[in-house]
């Protein structure tokens, strides 16, 4: 499978575009690839679904974050398997259609001829689509997990579609007819006089909200909405490397929409459980280390631990406290995929709380037990090298 471009490449924008640099450059390229003005032309569809999929991420604020954060992990469709429909996922034609109708049609924008958005969206002026709410839950995770990636399942109770009418609303053939009130448009358009004369404005039809069919014979079950309480069990790969605070989106694994409309999103808090000997710091762990003033001084090696096992370090004579050995590799991979971060072994030598009179200091007050200036300066070296 193809690597996914770059967001804001597919835009041709800078990282730093405002929104409505965002909504000029989509809009721009978006009617040149548009379906009509392309007919059969299946390359210039997939970059017209490209460019609703760059741009439906970097127009939310949330999504953006999260993109910026960790790319595509966190919101594209790579990090998906199996049934979860990916975080973020593809977007079919009748999403674009949906979200995105409102910066082409109305408004006075004129398309040199070609039809609006197919019948969904139209900036007021074509059908629109109803969408379920998000849903939020979180998920705990090990450093395990978060090394390898996960499969995780969740029962969520939410709002499903209708099982006597399949979530239309009605289970009559001819329970739906055209809105009287939009004339099945989805649109209703107000006049309103003003200073540089009539101004015509477009909103979405009260009636129907925007759908253009009213429910004459609403299902019994449902009474016309299309969906009712139940359960589902969602199942879906948290990728590896990501961190707490990580927010994944399960794409249509959210509530229900009314009478058939498009479902929500399930939006997975990432929470990281606490490790009882290893510390998180980014992609690095750290692990402290506790050796005796023997050990300190004359060296030797010890087992450290790592996730899922151990690891075996040289502590060199004379080690002073502070000192960090970095086992390159052991720690956990970027969410991005770009290589892994380190363990990090920091050494502290354990002093024991002694009367003045014990015996163990006696062996000890010789002038190899003093600290010296050159031990001094090393300290400060390492401390330099950490604020760097």
């Amino acid at each position: 499978m193809a690597a996914k471009k770059d967001y804001y490449e597919v835009l041709g924008v800078s990282k730093g575009a405002s929104a409505d640099e965002l909504k000029k450059a989509y809009r721009k390229l978006a009617i040149k690839y548009h379906p009509d003005k392309n007919p059969g032309d299946k390359e210039a569809e997939e970059k017209f679904k490209e460019l609703a999929e760059a741009y439906d991420v970097l127009s939310d604020p949330d999504k953006r974050q999260r993109y910026d954060q960790f790319g595509h992990a966190g919101v594209g469709s790579s990090a998906a398997s199996g049934g979860a429909g990916g975080f973020g996922g593809g977007m079919s034609m009748e999403d674009i259609f949906s979200r995105f109708g409102d910066l082409f049609g109305g408004g006075g924008f004129d398309f040199g001829g070609f039809g609006g958005f197919g019948g969904f969206g139209g900036g007021g002026g074509g059908r629109q689509t109803l969408r379920g709410s998000d849903l939020r839950a979180r998920v705990r995770l090990t450093l395990e997990d978060i090394e390898k990636g996960v499969e995780k399942k969740l029962k969520i109770k939410k709002n499903v579609a209708c099982s006597h009418c399949n979530g239309e609303g009605t289970s009559d053939p001819n329970g739906k007819q055209t809105c009287g009130t939009c004339h099945g448009t989805g649109a209703v358009v107000t006049a309103q006089r003003s200073l540089f004369g009539m101004v015509q404005t477009q909103s979405v039809c009260p009636t129907c909200e925007g759908t253009g069919e009213v429910i004459t014979k609403p299902c019994s079950h449902c009474k016309g909405q299309g969906t009712q309480i139940g359960e589902e069990l969602v199942s879906f790969r948290i990728p590896a490397g990501v961190q707490e605070g990580m927010q994944l989106t399960v794409s249509g694994k959210g509530n229900a929409a009314p009478r058939g409309g498009i479902p929500g999103d399930l939006l997975v808090l990432i929470q990281e459980e606490e490790d009882p000997n290893l510390i998180r710091n980014g992609n690095d762990l750290i692990y402290n280390l506790l050796v005796s003033i023997p050990m300190a001084a004359h060296g030797g090696s010890v087992e450290v631990p790592t996730i899922g096992g151990k690891a075996r370090v040289k502590i060199a004579p004379g080690t002073q406290p502070g000192k960090v050995l970095r086992l390159r590799g052991k720690g956990l991979p970027s969410v991005n995929g770009y290589g892994k971060g380190d363990l990090l072994v920091n050494v502290n030598v354990f002093i024991p709380k002694l009367k003045e009179d014990d015996e163990a200091l006696a062996g000890m007050s010789g002038e190899a037990f003093q600290p010296t200036e050159e031990a001094r300066r090393e300290i400060d070296k390492h401390y330099r090298q950490m604020l760097r």
